[in-house]
């Protein structure tokens, strides 16, 4: 086997700025071309793959994820221009984008509504159990809590967050 051409994995996860685990991911994943084994068992890839790694952190840079990257791989493989298909997973991302930010502008009204209505509460007692500002909120005329998207980010801390 020629290995003039070809690329040990560490050689490639420098390249490309990934690390040798990714690599092995992708592979895992069929995203890359199976490396091809030396007689010492090194993985050796084409030249092309760095080139793969780096297609692949573009279009996950645009939220695409690694199944959709495989599927525009996939019709690239089969000699189909694949732009067609990056168009209308692009167009989804934005639509549900959309819904998503309408969703959080209606939990930030919602959120400042409780703010508002908060700050001129009087007399907050002690006597509640936790909170008493937390307990007025009315779960039961809005079944959708806990369903709200914006919410998983918000208790994540990935939102509103000052973590040191």
């Amino acid at each position: 086997m020629e290995t003039i051409a070809r690329l040990k994995i560490g050689e490639v996860a420098k390249q490309s700025g990934v690390s040798v685990a990714t690599l092995r991911y992708y592979e895992s994943l069929k995203l890359l071309d199976p490396a091809d084994r030396g007689e010492n068992g090194y993985r050796y890839y084409d030249r092309n793959t760095v080139q793969q790694v780096k297609f692949i952190r573009q279009a996950q840079s645009l939220g695409f994820s690694l199944d959709e990257i495989r599927q525009v791989m996939n019709v690239r493989d089969r000699g189909e221009a694949p732009c067609d298909l990056v168009q209308t997973l692009l167009q989804q991302k934005i639509d549900q984008l959309t819904i998503q930010a309408q969703q959080i502008l209606s939990f930030k009204a919602e959120l400042e509504t409780y703010r508002d209505r908060w700050s001129k509460m009087e007399g907050r007692s002690l006597g509640s159990p936790i909170c008493p500002l937390i307990e007025t909120v009315d779960m039961a005329n809005d079944p959708s809590r806990g369903d709200r998207p914006i919410q998983s980010l918000a208790a994540t801390g990935s939102i509103g967050s000052h973590r040191s």
